[in-house]
């Protein structure tokens, strides 16, 4: 695979009332053509911050340090009218709640051809012919007729293929996938998921899902990044991370899992405490205050990002190295 994403020692601060605050501290991976790359943690953690720095739409104020590079081209000194070239021809996002996403007062067609004419400078006809063939790429059920429809005429299922259609209208390199399936039952969550990794395998493209949802992160990715406290604790190939998770939070991660064949009224394990807020994060490990394994030394000094092998890195001092 050739690579399209290299992101190195990203850091993000954020203005608040109390000063600033690093929401990612040091946040580094890569992500290949054709590649599918996810990200899990808790509520809190960085994941959509990090979906968000890949497409210039961090929160006003915010200091970025580090590089976004794609295809060697470095991101985070664009200024907005580069932002603007990008996002929409070759960075498209899916974002969580469609129905905010989308414009309430135009039409489905007019949302997906306006990018079209944009970007590609179709004409009205061209660009409206388009996107009646991006609704039928995205499985929407009588896609003509959906064409001048209005969001809230459409189920939450068809309003999430209409905001991937937007996003693939161009025919991205990257897309990023922040949440996609938060809103939806089961069976449309999975009709979604087929859809995007169809698209991701026809056209090459990269695909960066972040879930809560770790049944959807076994199955749907092939590697896969855990945070937490605005860092990468854990990375490598999301079967092994799965089989024989390294770091602690990982291990608690995927010991709440409800299971099938449990007894009734058997509680799921849980990971007590929470995340550190932006301004309490302590001078050692992040997670030292809900870890089973913490020691003295865990409170010292950050850990640094351990290489395990096999293309996998923990960050973790009770973890040993191996070959």
């Amino acid at each position: 695979m050739t690579e399209l994403l290299r992101v190195r020692d990203l850091r993000i601060s954020l203005p608040t009332a109390r000063g600033p605050a690093e929401a990612l501290r040091g946040v580094s991976f890569t992500l290949d053509r054709g590649q599918t790359l996810g990200l899990i943690g808790e509520s809190g953690c960085g994941k959509s911050m990090t979906a968000l720095a890949l497409m210039g739409l961090l929160p006003e104020g915010a200091q970025v340090q580090g590089s976004i590079q794609l295809d060697g081209t470095e991101l985070t000194t664009l200024d907005e009218a580069a932002w603007c070239r990008l996002r929409g021809a070759r960075l498209g996002m899916v974002f969580q709640e469609p129905m905010t996403a989308l414009n309430p007062l135009h039409t489905v067609g007019h949302q997906i051809a306006e990018p079209l004419r944009l970007h590609r400078g179709l004409a009205a006809a061209a660009a409206r012919a388009e996107a009646l063939r991006l609704l039928e790429r995205v499985q929407l059920p009588q896609a003509a007729q959906r064409l001048d429809a209005y969001p809230h005429q459409l189920s939450g299922g068809q309003r999430q293929r209409v905001v991937i259609a937007i996003a693939l209208a161009c025919g991205p390199d990257l897309l990023v996938a922040d949440e996609p399936t938060t809103a939806l039952d089961v069976t449309i969550q999975r009709e979604v998921l087929d859809l995007l990794a169809g698209l991701v395998q026809d056209s090459g493209m990269a695909l960066l899902l972040v879930s809560h949802d770790l049944a959807v992160m076994a199955h749907r990715v092939q590697r896969l990044l855990v945070m937490y406290a605005g860092q990468v604790v854990e990375s490598g190939p999301a079967a092994a991370v799965f089989a024989a998770p390294a770091h602690p939070y990982t291990r608690g991660l995927l010991a709440a899992r409800p299971r099938l064949g449990l007894a009734r009224g058997t509680r799921l394990a849980t990971i007590p405490g929470r995340v550190p807020e932006l301004h309490e994060m302590p001078a050692g490990c992040a997670f030292a205050d809900r870890c089973p394994q913490v020691t003295t030394a865990c409170r010292s000094a950050p850990p640094p990002e351990l290489d395990l092998g096999a293309g996998r890195t923990a960050r973790c001092i009770h973890i040993g190295r191996a070959g």
